[in-house]
């Protein structure tokens, strides 16, 4: 007869995380998380499927993903592949009638079925919308047209997502919105999460980036600030330690929990499940930004 032990320690180990987990599953069960997923955790097969598998594993424990995405990089490749050259002013792409059609069938037609595709290939529910659908997001155009069809949030209508969430589905939104008058703008992926994080009244809002956080010393991946009140936040960017493309991430925080948000995340898309580690343990691995101190990371 075999001495082999009938439960390995692998299967111990998962069983004692998923018992430790139990408070976090109970606690959110029924909220809703808003997740703006981009970055490396978007290119890179290994961590794609991550964020597919802890996406789907919140949904299958009763919270409720809503995930917003943008998709740079493949823009820019279709760009190049058209002969249109990318150009950014401020850190915005401008963007031309041409390039908004780009924009559009890229992040709307490809980029959003990916990811519902990805998410229904590991047992979720993914449907896939961007901002015009059902009039979630509607457009204003930024800084009176200097970056063409840049377009900022002027309203949000979270209702068409209410049956979608009650149902289990996982809402997947590309942040393409039109205006008033129909014509589709391109909006800030993090501006939009942030948005309908409080549009929905979200637990929490988690960007997925590729930094580790906040840092104290940009320069210093070990000066990572794990919490931060909303006072605190404000009081970094008017020092300059969140600079860069940090500070519309923080800002966005801010917005958002101004708005009712319980808890906003800047997370390192680039671990792992990442999202896991930051929802269902005390210590996370990325910056949390509340409206006031609280005891626990989670």
């Amino acid at each position: 007869m075999s001495s082999e032990p009938l439960i390995s320690s692998q299967d111990t180990l998962r069983v004692s995380v998923l018992s430790e987990a139990l408070p976090y599953i109970q606690r959110f069960a029924g909220r809703r998380v808003v997740v703006k997923y981009g970055g490396a955790a978007m290119v890179r097969d290994e961590l794609r499927d991550a964020v597919y598998r802890d996406l789907v594993l919140l949904a299958s424990v009763g919270v409720q993903p809503v995930v917003v995405h943008g998709g740079g990089p493949e823009i820019n490749d279709w760009l190049t592949r058209l002969n249109i050259e990318p150009a950014f002013r401020n850190g915005l792409r401008v963007t031309t009638p041409e390039t908004m059609d780009v924009v559009e069938m890229v992040l709307v037609g490809r980029v959003n079925k990916h990811i519902v595709n990805g998410l229904n290939r590991v047992g979720g529910r993914a449907v896939g919308l961007c901002g015009s659908d059902g009039s979630l997001v509607r457009a204003r155009t930024y800084a009176d047209g200097a970056n063409g069809l840049v377009g900022e949030v002027a309203a949000v209508d979270p209702s068409v997502l209410f049956p979608l969430l009650d149902a289990g589905y996982i809402p997947v939104i590309s942040s393409v919105a039109a205006d008033g008058e129909g014509q589709a703008h391109n909006i800030n992926a993090d501006t939009v999460a942030g948005e309908l994080a409080a549009a929905l009244q979200a637990e929490k809002l988690i960007l997925l980036t590729d930094t580790a956080g906040i840092l104290q010393d940009r320069h210093d991946p070990g000066s990572l600030i794990r919490q931060l009140s909303l006072s605190q936040a404000r009081q970094l960017i008017h020092d300059g330690v969140v600079n860069g493309g940090m500070t519309p991430k923080t800002e966005c925080c801010i917005r958002a929990l101004a708005q009712g948000v319980a808890a906003a995340h800047i997370v390192d898309g680039r671990v792992p499940h990442a999202l896991l580690l930051e929802v269902f343990t005390d210590a996370g691995i990325g910056t949390m930004v509340v409206g006031s101190q609280r005891a626990c990371h989670g």
